[in-house]
C-alpha cells in the first residue's frame, strides 16, 4: 500500500547524539530498493549530506523546510522558492535592531556571527570538523551578514535566537513575507512565506507519480506537522510534543533513542520488502 517514506532527520532518523543506529541504518538500506525514500529536513544540504550518503540514497533532499530540492548525483539545485534579496536584507535589518542572534542559510553555506555566536551552530560546526572532508558541511563565522547576501546566489532560510523571538514574529514586515515555525523555545526557522514541508512533500510525490495515500511521513517537531497530516499516514516520534502528535495519526512506541524503535516500525509497515 505504502510506497513513499518521507523522513525528518534530527529528533526521527537521528538519535541525540546525531547519529543513525545501526539497526535503523539496516532497515533503511533494506528497503531503499523497493520504497522511494526522501528526506524532508528543515538542514541545509551540506548538513545532511553525511547521513544521505550514509543510507546510501539515491534520491534528492528536500531542505530548509521545504524552500528548495538538492540532488546529491548532480550536485545541483533542482527546484527552489528561495528569499529574495531585499527581503533578506530587511530581514537582517529587523533582527539586528532586536539585537537578536542570526543565522543565515546561504547558498552553499550555514553562516553566523562572529560577533553574536549562537551556541547550536558552535556546536555544529564542532561536528563537521569530525566528517571526512569530502563530505563536511560549509559552516562559518562571518563579520556581516549584508555583505554576505551581496556575494551569495540564494538565502534558503533564516534562524534567529533571543528573548525577543516572539515580538520579532509579530512584525507585520516579517509575518507578510516569511513562514515562522519554532525550533525551540527561544529559536525561530524563517523561509519564504508559504513554504513548508508538507508543501514540499506533495509536489515531490505528485512529480513522480505518488498518491498522498500511499505516502508515509515521519517527524517530532513543529515544522514536521504540515507534513504528517498531507500523507496517508502521519507518524509522531514519541519524543514529538503534543501538537505534532496530535497532526499524527500514529505515534511510535519509541523515542529517536531508541535503537530498534523505528526500525521495527518500518519492517511492519513495509513488509516482506
Amino acid at each position: 500500500m505504502y510506497k513513499l517514506l518521507a523522513l525528518d532527520l534530527d529528533g526521527t532518523v537521528l538519535n541525540s547524539d546525531n547519529r543513525i543506529s545501526a539497526p535503523l541504518r539496516t532497515a533503511l538500506r533494506a528497503l531503499e530498493p523497493y520504497v522511494h525514500i526522501v528526506l524532508v529536513t528543515g538542514r541545509h544540504h551540506t548538513a545532511a549530506r553525511p547521513y544521505h550518503a550514509e543510507l546510501g540514497l539515491t534520491s534528492p533532499i528536500i531542505c530548509c523546510n521545504g524552500t528548495y530540492l538538492f540532488d546529491y548525483a548532480q550536485q545541483a539545485v533542482v527546484q527552489h522558492n528561495s528569499i529574495g534579496k531585499d527581503q533578506a536584507r530587511e530581514f537582517v535589518r529587523n533582527a539586528e535592531a532586536k539585537n537578536l542572534k542570526l543565522v543565515m542559510y546561504a547558498h552553499d553555506a550555514m553562516l553566523y556571527s562572529r560577533s553574536q555566536p549562537i551556541t547550536y551552530m558552535e556546536t555544529l560546526s564542532r561536528w563537521a570538523d569530525t566528517i571526512q572532508v569530502e563530505l563536511r558541511p560549509d559552516i562559518r563565522q562571518i563579520e556581516s551578514f549584508t555583505d554576505e547576501l551581496d556575494n551569495t546566489e540564494h538565502v534558503w532560510k533564516f534562524v534567529i535566537e533571543g528573548d525577543d523571538v516572539g515580538d520579532f514574529d509579530q512584525l507585520d514586515y516579517i509575518r507578510s513575507n516569511f513562514s515562522g515555525e519554532r525550533s525551540w523555545l527561544d529559536r525561530i526557522d524563517y523561509a519564504k512565506h508559504g513554504n513548508n514541508k508538507g508543501k514540499a512533500l506533495a509536489e515531490y510525490v505528485q512529480q513522480r507519480g505518488f498518491q498522498a495515500d500511499q505516502v508515509v511521513a515521519i517527524g517530532d517537531n513543529d515544522n514536521d506537522i504540515s507534513m504528517l497530516r498531507y500523507a496517508g499516514l502521519g507518524i509522531a516520534m514519541l519524543n514529538a510534543n503534543a501538537d505534532v502528535k496530535q497532526a499524527a495519526q500514529l505515534t511510535t512506541q519509541a523515542s529517536n533513542d531508541d535503537a530498534n524503535g523505528l526500525a521495527a516500525l518500518l519492517v511492519k509497515l513495509f513488509p516482506g520488502e
